[in-house]
Formats: structure tokens, sequence, C-alpha cells
């Protein structure tokens, strides 16, 4: 446990358990059935039980074990009965079904119907691939959702990342959104927007994650053309003194309103055409304001908005020319593809990296406001993972509901994969997520999981990575490198 965690609960009266800090070793048992399919395994790490008031429980070994236990036991069984997916028990339970289905894609995301055989058989069921094939059901999509639903609402987190910068609030939450195509088929199901290569159905994934404690709010689901700030109304709220990150797309003066009145902080890019005031209440053009005010970093306290007025500070730095290059040039060609035209405001933007904030200054400097608006990427990271390695926007088969127990078996295999990591190495800044994640994928039957040695980050001296900036703010780099 952190100094800082420790003090925050010993000050609301709570005594510290015995061990904690402790090195330990548990080993995770976990009888899937009755009487066979018992999955044993050894999990190494940093222990800690103490549960502040308020807060999202502690991750150990022990509570992982009984969740997961419960998640793919009881509440599988219970999805199956009220979805109809298993009216009778013969070959599969809706246990057996679960597991055997998470599992087999968690440890193979292009696993085979005889690959997922061989994992209902090691679970102790014998089923043929034209038999398992037949499982494939509107029903059995059913029960994956309930499951996948049920998984999403055990939030846990673990102690916070040693960083001060992290450390001064009450958790930095990145916010985004996912979508996952699919066929046309299960539009009835998932309504996409209809882009132009004519596909209708579509899924969208609203995350929210804790770069601290790694508290994970979601996957909560929506139809693909539902817009992002409706998807995230659907995330539960921020604790006060939190502060949120996110992207454009959840923009809105009316949100951030909100937010601030509930004690909450917020990084965000600003939206081009919002209405932005200066000290004097003299209203200015975003563009003429940076051009001729900022040659280096630069922050000045503005105001934005005209029904919604909010007070905070503008941060902005221009970048090199090659970026602003490049970034004009994409601009241009997402407008094409689109029919549309980039108009001349956000061509003159694309000069600058902008963020505006109510984080007062003795909470976050300008320069370590660019580092974090720079860690945004960090759950760009995990949808890439959860994508380009566990594969969920993809399948092998065309029948639709297969594809659909595919994704959301899937996106229970990435939530049970981010407990994991939780009570392996998420508190050092220096643990590889990625090499973790793959050790988790690699021995995701037996829970075996040598994650504490062997998944140590690479140190960057020419171009320092996310964890090393928040570690130290002040290290020499080229701020505005990232397009």
């Amino acid at each position: 446990m952190t100094g800082a965690a420790r003090r925050a609960c010993l000050g609301s009266g709570l005594e510290e358990p015995a061990g904690v800090g402790r090195k330990w070793e548990y080993a995770i048992r976990i009888n899937f059935r009755q009487g066979r399919g018992r999955i044993r395994g050894t999990l190494r790490g940093h222990h800690s039980q103490l549960r502040c008031p308020e807060a999202s429980p502690m991750c150990s070994v022990p509570m992982v074990s009984s969740r997961l236990q419960h998640l793919l036991t009881t509440t599988a069984d219970a999805a199956a009965q009220a979805s109809g997916c298993v009216q009778r028990t013969r070959n599969f339970s809706g246990a057996t079904l679960c597991q055997t289905l998470v599992f087999g894609w968690l440890s193979h995301p292009t696993a085979t119907l005889d690959h997922l055989c061989q994992m209902a058989a090691a679970s102790g069921v014998r089923i043929s691939p034209q038999g398992l094939a037949k499982r494939f059901t509107p029903a059995a999509a059913t029960m994956l959702k309930q499951v996948l639903e049920a998984a999403v609402e055990q939030v846990l987190s673990t102690d916070p990342v040693a960083l001060p910068l992290l450390q001064r609030f009450n958790g930095v939450y990145l916010q985004d959104c996912t979508t996952i195509t699919l066929p046309s088929a299960l539009a009835s199901i998932w309504s996409g927007c209809g882009t132009g290569d004519g596909h209708t159905a579509a899924l969208k994934a609203g995350v929210r994650i804790d770069l601290a404690a790694g508290t994970l709010h979601g996957p909560v689901l929506a139809a693909g053309r539902t817009d992002d700030r409706t998807v995230a109304a659907a995330l539960p709220g921020l604790p006060p003194r939190s502060l949120r990150i996110a992207d454009l797309g959840f923009f809105s003066l009316t949100d951030l309103a909100a937010q601030e009145t509930a004690g909450c902080y917020w990084l965000t890019r600003i939206q081009t055409g919002t209405a932005l005031f200066d000290d004097t209440g003299r209203r200015r053009e975003l563009a003429t304001l940076l051009e001729h005010q900022v040659t280096g970093l630069t922050e000045c306290v503005v105001d934005v908005g005209v029904n919604e007025r909010l007070t905070c500070r503008l941060i902005a730095v221009p970048v090199p020319d090659a970026v602003a290059t490049q970034r004009r040039r994409r601009m241009r060609e997402r407008a094409h593809r689109l029919g549309k035209t980039v108009t001349a405001d956000r061509l003159r933007l694309a000069a600058f990296m902008v963020f505006i904030t109510n984080a007062p200054a003795e909470l976050l400097t300008p320069t370590e406001a660019l580092v974090l608006g720079r860690a945004r990427w960090q759950i760009e990271l995990l949808f890439k993972g959860w994508k380009s390695v566990g594969q969920v926007d993809q399948w092998r088969s065309q029948q639709p509901y297969r594809i659909l127990c595919e994704v959301y078996a899937k996106l229970i295999g990435v939530v049970i994969q981010h407990w994991l990591l939780l009570t392996a190495g998420w508190d050092d800044p220096h643990h590889s997520l990625v090499k973790a994640s793959a050790a988790v994928r690699d021995a995701a039957f037996t829970l075996a999981l040598p994650l504490q040695t062997g998944c140590r980050k690479n140190i960057r001296r020419a171009d320092p990575g996310t964890y090393q900036l928040l570690e130290h703010p002040d290290l020499t780099y080229d701020l505005p490198s990232t397009a």
C-alpha cells in the first residue's frame, strides 16, 4: 500500500490490517464445476485488502478468485435459465458453456470449433464441433450478454500507482468509446450508422479507466449510432477531486459545468467554434488569440461558452511544422471521404496543441497538463489491445449469432483479464501491461500467471514512455511530437 493511501485510510479511523505491504503468494483454486473442472494456479505480487470508505473494493487474489467463480458458475447458470439457452442439463450447463467460450477465445482469439471443443473437454464436456456450432443461438447470445453485464458491475481497484502527479487527484480517469462493426443481419439488435462500406450494424462500447488505481468502468454497450456522450451517461459517476480526461466526442459545456459543480476536475481539448472570452470580457477568436500570443508553452485564464460561461485555464503550445502539416493532410483526407470541406479555423488550429482545464495551477502545471493530455492515448492502447490482440472485432464465421456470441465472450474475457492484471503489477509504473496481458492469455485456462517478473517495460531515453513522464513530468522531450 502506498503511503498516501495508508494515511487517507488511517485518517478515517480504519486500522491498517496485518501484512499490508508484504510479499504474498496465493494459490488460485476455482471449482468451476462440482467434482471436476478444478482450475489451480499461483499468482505472486503485493497484497492489500484495505478498503477506504466509498471506494471500489481493493483487488486481491482471494477476491478475484471468488468473483470469477461466482460469475462463471452461479451467474452463468442463472443467465442460461433466464434466456432459455439451457432448458435441461445434459452436456452443457450455462456455466460450462460460458467457460468454454470465454476461456477458449481468451486463450486463442482465432480459436476454431475444434479448439473450443478441446476447451470443453478440459471442463469435462464431450461434444463435436457440429454439436457446438448448434449452440450459437440468440438465447446463447442473450446469456453471454447478461454475464458480461454482471461482470461490468463488479468494479475492482488496486493500490494507486505511486506517482505524485497521479496521487494529487482522487483518480485520473480516461474516457472513450470504441466501435465494433457487425454483420448487417444484426442491425435489428445493434444498429450502425450505415457507413460508405454498407455496414448497417455496429456495437459501441463505452469505457472509463483510472490510470492510478486501475478501476475499470465498462464496457457498457450501445448501438453503434449512439452518441458518445449518451453512452458515457451509463457509466458510474466520478468521485469528487477526480480528474477526467476525454476526447472531443465528449465535449459539452453543460457536462463540464455539472462535473465542476460535483467537485470534479477536467482536462480536455476545446471544440472548434466554442465561444471564448478573455479576462476583459471581450470575445476572442481562438485561432487568432493563439497566433498572436502563443510562441511557446503558454497559459491564460479565459471564459468559454455563452449560455454556460465557464472560467478555466487555457494551456497551449505550438507544434512543429511537420506535425501541423500532417494534421492538415489527415483533416483533408477525412473530409474528402465524408464529402465535406475543412474550415479555415480548423486548419489554423492544427498548428497548436490546446487544452482547457478547471484544475488550479497548484494542482497541475502547464507541463503536467500536457503530459496528462498525452496520457489519454493509454485508453487508445487499451482498445488496440482488445482489437489487435484480443481480436474482439474479428471472427472466423459468417453466422450472425455465432459472431455475436464470440464478441460477447471476448469482451467478458478482457474484463476478466483486467481483474487479473490488477492483482499482479498494476501499482508498479514500470510493469508492462502489454506483456502481462500476453501472460494472462498464455495461461488463460490454468490461471497460473507469472506476471510479477519477466514483464518489465523497457526504459526509453530518446522518446520517454507515458509512465516515465508521469513519474518525471519535467523530463526533457518534445511535448508536441504527437500529431
